[in-house]
């Protein structure tokens, strides 16, 4: 390429004159001069803000520090006009540019051109390679742009020289991972969280970014997008915009934007690009109510700057800016900006010093403080020489203080003009954001930002304890199309185009859905309960929404598919959605999105009932068997201790041993009745008896009452109750064709052969109507709508007796990260909580207040020992304790016989028997026996000669009568 002579020239002589202004200034100073370049594009604003408040900061720095023994002195380099030494650093690689040219087969006329782009990025590395071979800088600050950096930054690295950027934020410069680059401005990336959680705050679920297709545009979207993700927000569609697009490209695309559905967009790219852009969106009605748009510092900053007609396009939008704390110092130091840069530029009116122009000042007042820290040795280089081949790397040379110089910027930590300074693995630390709103003449703050805060309405609130993200902390915003209502952050689309839903075409119950087409009029019929909740709930969005019901059929009518294929043509897009009787599963949920559910959920199982009263042992059901068998022990044992309390005081209880047992039990068991002849001469058998009749009483007037209400109320018991009882007798079992239900069975060990599948109500009767062992079945499972369609019909013979599986009832499909789903879900609430829900209920699926409740298990109704064990605890405690003092009154009246007769040979056995052989006998102390006229004297002779042989009791003894 061909290099103007004039401006070959020019270079030479701005570089003579630079060259000996550093001459004499060293001359004049007797402190250490330090070279450190400075590149920067002399044309753009950006560029002459920052090099003017880089002058100013050493300025201001020496003056307050006039004992620092180095001095740092400026190399500038235009990294835009310096084409002098682009040139050689062009000249190898533009044959490969030429060559990427000849492929590109269409360039669109408003693009830069591959060669310019690249020697744009090419005169920046020249420029620093000039600074580092030839003026021996100890560092660089700059350059501008992202695409210079990082070009740059290798050749920092190659040679050990820091470079210091003030306004390349980027986040993706990080990733280079160099210990020489020094991002003294806060990256991009920063900011992601807080617009994520304005997002978040009002529940937009869809943003679409639109961004500059370059590096500084392209480096913050991983970021945003994983940021907005973390919100449950989606990202459907990236804009890019082309570094040099015209008007037509960008109008092109804005119309792209109003085809869909998404409303919030979020502008990332530079203040000159973004003018035209917002220009463009006011022009084509996209600046009106309805639209949300949110612009990241890289615009928000020098916002102030825009001209007041770009302004008037940007009325209601968002941003992001970087707040920096007033000061005093930050007052006087813009009034001195102000005025050098009149006195610099005096064609240039109405300046505005942004947050840019203060990180170059602090980042040359770090510079500073650094060079000094590091020391006043060692500020050559090793290995150089004087070649003047720009593109030589080799005989580039290495900074010997650059690793120091590096530690000392590390190290570096004060309070600046922009607020705290600190780089922390090479990059300014991120601080406080304003969110503004654009408005009127200017931008207004709503809230703050703050990393340990979050959305804070004041920075000097007192509560600070929590992070927040709640709506109520920003202030009232005023929003496209001067609007005060908030935008729910997407329309449905301009184009006219219906929302397609799609219903299944089902062969059986049709309560929930029914599709009918007529074949005159070719025209297609949608009804059931499912439609006309969807229906209804569409009518409840607080907007318009026109949509078709599309039927999930082959074209002969015939269903095209199971549930599962008709959910996925919503996330093929065949389908904007899916009104019908779908049921929300986890599996389904993978790839599209449920609203609320408008039915109950789970899965159950039907069986079915019998009247309980034509069973011949229904006079057993009263009680349970473990009281029946708690019953008849007792009656037993109560009539063993009557026994054992009269069987010496009374002639009732006194006989051959058939006779005693006989009596006692039948003693003990006309309790029952109340119906006992015996009289009990014993006060302990009568203080037993009293308590065990008032047990008898309770559980009598309890069997009574029991009995009664099993014999005169209808008494409905499912045949079955348990699924494994199912399983374990081969019983068959239904389920609806088609459905998930299949799945559970299988999942629950039925086996495949004893499953059958029904396509209606009636299919469903026919089958339980022929029973198990005929082909029929004896169990149905399905969702509880379809099972409570059934039993709307069929009450009084079915019953729903087990939930086998929970699931989230019916919903409404939508595409995964719909808007439509969590406006649906408010229309569904309404729907369902009001009285249109119970009218469509009764239409479709019936009136039920007449049949008897089936969505409980019926219970038996038993009493059970449970209930009773109190009585027996009494009883049982009362019977003991008496016979323990009737035993215990037997030993101590008859001790001399028992006991002081027997010597100690004899066993314990032998005096046990002994005992019993005087228990079985007549008490003759009894009063019983004393009012007897006549008294057997062989009874007492018997009595005396028992106690004085160990023989057995003479033959002329007599047996109890």
């Amino acid at each position: 390429m061909k290099i103007p002579t004039r401006i070959a020239f020019s270079f030479l002589f701005c570089f003579i004159i630079l060259s000996k202004s550093n001459f004499l200034a060293k001359a004049q100073n007797t402190t250490t001069s330090v070279n450190v370049g400075v590149i920067l594009d002399f044309d753009s604003w950006t560029g002459k803000m920052g090099l003017s408040c880089i002058n100013m900061a050493l300025a201001d720095f020496y003056a307050s520090n006039s004992y620092y023994k180095t001095r740092l002195i400026l190399s500038s380099r235009d990294s835009k006009s310096d084409v002098v030494e682009a040139a050689a650093a062009v000249k190898e690689s533009l044959q490969k540019i030429l060559g990427a040219m000849q492929r590109q087969i269409v360039c669109e006329a408003e693009q830069r051109p591959p060669w310019r782009v690249k020697l744009k990025e090419d005169s920046g590395r020249a420029a620093a390679l000039d600074l580092i071979k030839n003026a021996k800088v100890q560092a660089i600050i700059g350059p501008e742009n992202s695409m210079q950096a990082k070009f740059i930054i290798d050749l920092g690295e190659k040679a050990q020289v820091p470079i210091v950027a003030f306004s390349t934020t980027s986040p993706s410069l990080t990733s280079l991972q160099s210990p020489y680059f020094f991002q003294a401005t806060q990256s991009s990336s920063s900011q992601v969280k807080a617009i994520s959680e304005i997002v978040q705050a009002y529940g937009w679920r869809e943003v679409v970014p639109i961004y500059i297709d370059n590096e500084y545009g392209q480096g913050i979207i991983p970021f945003l997008i994983d940021a907005l993700q973390e919100v449950d927000a989606r990202v459907p569609y990236r804009s890019l915009i082309p570094p040099l697009a015209s008007d037509d490209h960008i109008g092109e695309e804005l119309f792209k934007l109003m085809t869909m559905q998404t409303r919030v967009f979020i502008v990332h790219m530079p203040i000159d690009l973004g003018s035209r852009l917002f220009t463009k969106a006011k022009e084509i009605g996209m600046m009106s109510e309805g639209y949300v748009w949110i612009i990241t510092s890289g615009m928000t900053d020098s916002i102030r700057s825009i001209e007041s007609s770009v302004r008037d396009s940007m009325q209601g939008i968002l941003g992001v800016k970087t707040y920096v704390p007033k000061t005093i110092e930050l007052e006087n130091f813009t009034l001195r900006w102000k005025k050098k840069f009149h006195q610099d530029n005096l064609n240039i009116m109405d300046v505005e010093l942004n947050v840019k122009g203060l990180w170059a000042y602090d980042a040359a007042s770090a510079l500073a403080r650094a060079v000094e820290k590091a020391g006043t040795t060692n500020f050559g280089f090793e290995n150089t020489t004087g070649s003047s081949n720009l593109t030589d790397l080799g005989t580039m040379g290495v900074s010997l203080n650059g690793p120091k110089l590096c530690q000392a910027l590390l190290d570096t930590k004060f309070s600046g003009l922009a607020g705290k300074f600190s780089l922390q693995n090479g990059q300014l630390q991120s601080s406080t954001f304003q969110i503004i709103n654009v408005n009127g003449n200017g931008e207004r703050g709503v809230a703050f930002w703050t990393p340990e805060n979050g959305l804070i309405r004041e920075l000097n609130s007192t509560n600070k304890s929590m992070y927040s993200t709640l709506r109520s902390n920003l202030g009232p915003i005023i929003w496209p199309g001067d609007s005060s209502s908030i935008p729910k952050g997407w329309e449905i689309p301009t184009n006219g185009k219906k929302l397609r839903v799609g219903v299944p075409v089902k062969d059986g119950f049709f309560e929930f859905v029914q599709v009918e087409h007529d074949a005159s009029t070719n025209t297609t019929n949608v009804q059931g309960y499912s439609i006309d909740i969807f229906n209804a709930v569409m009518k409840a969005l607080p907007y318009n929404v026109d949509y078709e019901f599309i039927p999930f059929a082959k074209p002969n009518g015939e269903s095209a598919g199971t549930y599962d294929d008709m959910v996925y043509q919503v996330y093929l897009r065949n389908f904007d959605a899916v009104a019908g009787d779908t049921t929300i599963i986890a599996n389904r949920t993978n790839y599209i999105d449920f609203t609320l559910p408008y039915t109950e959920s789970g899965v159950t199982m039907v069986v079915p009932i019998k009247d309980q009263r034509k069973n011949a042992w229904v006079f057993l059901k009263p009680l349970t068997w473990d009281l029946w068998i708690t019953i008849g022990l007792f009656f037993v044992f109560i009539g063993f201790v009557v026994w054992v309390l009269e069987h010496r005081v009374n002639e009732e209880f006194r006989g051959p041993p058939s006779h005693e047992i006989g009596t006692s039990l039948w003693f003990s068991f006309s309790t029952m009745v109340f119906a006992q002849k015996e009289a009990l001469l014993s006060n302990l058998a009568r203080f037993v008896v009293i308590i065990w009749v008032f047990v008898v009483l309770i559980l009598t007037q309890s069997y009574t009452a029991s009995l009664t209400s099993l014999l005169t109320v209808q008494q409905l018991q499912p045949t079955v109750t348990d699924i494994n009882q199912l399983i374990k007798n081969g019983e068959y079992v239904g389920y609806q064709e088609g459905s998930f239900v299949l799945g559970i069975l299988q999942e629950m060990k039925f086996d495949p052969s004893k499953l059958r599948t029904y396509k209606s109500v009636e299919e469903c009767h026919d089958l339980f109507s022929k029973g198990s062992a005929n082909g029929g079945i004896a169990a149905a499972f399905d969702d509880i709508p379809c099972m409570k369609s059934l039993l709307s019909q069929y009450c009084s013979k079915y019953t729903m007796v087990q939930s086998i599986y929970k699931n989230g009832g019916y919903g409404f499909v939508f595409p995964k990260g719909s808007p439509f789903v969590s406006d649906v879900s408010w229309a569904v609430l309404n729907v369902t909580e009001g009285k249109q829900m119970k009218e469509i209920e009764k239409k479709w699926l019936g009136d039920q207040s007449d049949c008897p409740s089936s969505n409980t298990q019926v219970s038996s109704g038993s009493l059970s020992l449970e209930s009773f064990w109190g009585l027996f605890l009494i009883a049982g405690i009362t019977s003991l304790s008496a016979l323990i003092i009737s035993f215990s009154m037997f030993l101590y009246k008859e001790r001399l016989q028992i006991w002081i007769r027997f010597d100690s040979k004899n066993s314990i056995w032998r005096r046990i028997r002994h005992a019993l052989r005087i228990f079985d006998n007549k008490d003759l102390s009894s009063h019983t026996f004393k009012n007897k006229a006549l008294k057997d004297k062989d009874d007492i002779n018997c009595v005396h000669e028992i106690g004085a042989s160990d023989a057995s009791p003479s033959t002329n003894c007599p047996t109890s009568p």
